[in-house]
């Protein structure tokens, strides 16, 4: 018989088997876990079985969800059971379930027909529809304090373990906390935990696809978020359990693009980018398990919203007058009942409003989508950004362009580098036609200098050396669906040679030395805290401050000096013998200069754009 795939458990489940485990059970828990892996298989009614030796079997019973979501859904024939180690090592084997979502607030409008998929690789965009602000939030409640605190030390251990040592154990007590703060009404810091769990798990399993600095990103999130709230402090952001919908009566959008989404778990689909008469932006997703094929496929999927006869592909190219909008704080549309739409004439990207979204300055547009997406929480990401360049050629594995009218130098990266997808196919394309000009659409890398990432391209208005493409496309080619012919592009003019594209300009954010600062927080986060204390000891710390110094980063190489100086140090209790530091001063330590190093890098992804 095949292996079967674990069902997803929830965390809470998780964390009640290792937590009912003696010690001596848990520094065994890390080899059981292991031990599991390609051993499940399918039992009788829709159960999964994994067999320890001849006379111990774990038996997982998945609810209707599809997940086990009670402890008694997971059962084990050995005589130590339920407080045994097979189970527990089962339990932590399987995939996280998503945390319950509870029902909207307003029953006539249910969410979305795409569901809640987890995390997706496409950034979700900001819009400009209004958010409670920070003066007009509550501060947390008792409970909620007391939450965020278990939830601040949770992750602090989890941090002053690191990758190396973060194993099951370490999990399970992030997993508990986050459970506690789901129940006190903060589901916002409990997705946050989540992430960091995930994370740990994936870096440990040392996937092709994980990243340090995701993981990284993720920590910084979460005890960010965790001090917040258990400071007390008014505006401390609490979150929603689910995506609130407000009512946005009568409403007129025009499609600018589609976009492919694929996540790491299996989910795929699309999402069409949508422009309001005053400049908001929306959104239309369709996302569903199937990966790939599925983003590949709901390109041309049917619009499901209020009886709309379009699918996506006729979307992006049109538009729809919609009565009874409902419309998320992050500009997602949702499908209500009461929600009708009726499809209208779309707008060519030259023509009002789209053409004033591509007019407004790139500096000013790429400073507000960064600011706005660094407030933002979870994985939303940086708003879209439109701008006219001139192609000068491909460099390594980007494309150089220069915005026109004396803009800076960007570079132009793959959006979703999947083979099976068009994006690197059509920029490829691109590349072979240095001097073209093209009106782009794309969303900025938050990481990198002057960094541009394409969703689509169309004509620049009055240029010769533009696109030409299909009448039917509407103006504007979707880089992850639509393909680049030859005959799109101008052909070059007789007896000239292709020029080579030059220098790619400075890179505030290479030529910084702040890449030390970001080194030593993912050693931190990759082995823990002793590991930050071996890699800054003796020559290595003044080596780690006085570049910066140098640089004018003096804020920057203070914190990170701190840093190094919290993770080796090690008190001594009253007989002179070592102890275990706490881990809260180090997590505040390593958060201090995270979110500086964040700030200092996001304004030097700014300046490049100038």
């Amino acid at each position: 018989m095949s292996p079967e795939p674990l069902p997803p458990v929830a965390p809470e489940v998780l964390a009640e088997a290792v937590g009912q485990l003696t010690a001596r059970l848990r520094k065994k828990l890390d080899a059981a876990v292991a031990e599991c892996a390609g051993k499940a298989l399918a039992g009788s009614g829709g159960s999964v079985e994994v067999r320890f030796g001849e006379d111990t079997l774990v038996i997982l019973r998945p609810g209707p969800s599809g997940a086990v979501t009670e402890p008694g859904q997971a059962v084990c024939s050995c005589l130590l059971a339920p407080r045994c180690l097979h189970r527990a090592a089962v339990l932590g084997a399987a995939p996280l379930a998503d945390a319950d979502t509870v029902p909207p607030a307003d029953p006539a409008a249910p969410e979305p027909s795409e569901g809640t998929p987890p995390p997706v690789t496409a950034p979700v965009t900001a819009s400009s529809v209004p958010v409670t602000t920070e003066e007009a939030r509550p501060s947390p409640t008792p409970a909620q304090v007391d939450a965020a605190a278990g939830l601040w030390l949770a992750a602090a251990e989890a941090l002053a373990a690191g990758v190396t040592a973060g194993g099951t154990v370490v999990q399970a007590e992030l997993l508990r906390a986050a459970h506690s703060a789901r129940l006190a009404g903060l589901p916002r810091a409990e997705a946050a935990a989540l992430r960091v769990v995930r994370g740990l798990r994936t870096a440990r399993e040392r996937h092709r696809g994980q990243r340090l600095s995701d993981l990284t990103a993720a920590f910084r999130t979460l005890l960010a978020g965790a001090a917040a709230l258990a400071s007390g402090a008014a505006g401390a952001e609490v979150g929603t359990a689910r995506r609130a919908y407000a009512e946005g009566g009568s409403l007129r959008v025009l499609g600018l693009c589609r976009e492919p989404v694929l996540s790491a778990t299996g989910y795929g689909g699309v999402t069409t980018h949508l422009l309001g008469p005053d400049g908001s932006l929306y959104t239309l997703s369709d996302v569903r398990p199937g990966g790939v094929s599925r983003a590949k496929g709901a390109g041309t999927a049917s619009v499901a919203l209020g009886g709309a006869v379009l699918d996506h592909a006729g979307l992006a190219r049109g538009g729809l007058l919609i009565a009874g909008a409902t419309v998320s704080a992050d500009g997602r549309l949702g499908a209500g009942r009461g929600v009708r739409a009726t499809p209208v004439r779309g707008a060519d990207w030259s023509q009002e409003p789209v053409a004033a979204f591509f007019a407004r300055p790139v500096r000013e547009a790429v400073a507000s989508s960064l600011d706005a997406a660094a407030s933002a929480p979870g994985d939303v990401g940086p708003a879209l950004l439109g701008c006219d360049v001139e192609v000068l050629g491909a460099a390594d594995d980007h494309l150089l362009a220069r915005v026109l009218d004396g803009g800076p130098l960007v570079r132009l990266r793959v959006a979703h580098p999947h083979p099976e997808l068009a994006h690197a196919e059509n920029l490829r394309r691109i590349g072979g036609f240095p001097g073209v000009v093209l009106r782009v659409l794309g969303r900025p890398d938050p990481d990198r200098a002057a960094t541009l990432r394409p969703l689509a391209v169309g004509p620049v208005p009055g240029a010769s050396s533009s696109l030409r493409l299909p009448e039917e496309w509407r103006g504007h080619a979707d880089l992850g669906y639509d393909r680049l012919q030859g005959d799109h592009f101008p052909r070059p003019e007789a007896g000239a040679a292709p020029g080579a594209p030059g220098p790619a300009g400075a890179d505030p954010l290479a030529d910084a030395p702040l890449w030390r600062v970001r080194r030593l927080l993912e050693t931190g986060v990759a082995g823990g805290r002793r590991a930050v204390a071996e890699a800054a000891r003796g020559a290595d710390r003044t080596a780690l401050g006085v570049p910066l110094r140098r640089a004018g980063l003096a804020g920057a190489a203070e914190l990170a000096e701190g840093l190094a100086a919290e993770a080796d140090r090690r008190p001594r209790d009253s007989f002179g013998r070592l102890v275990d530091a706490s881990p809260d001063a180090y997590a505040r330590a390593w958060l201090a200069s995270a979110v500086h190093l964040d700030a200092a890098e996001r304004a030097l992804v700014t300046a490049s754009w100038s």
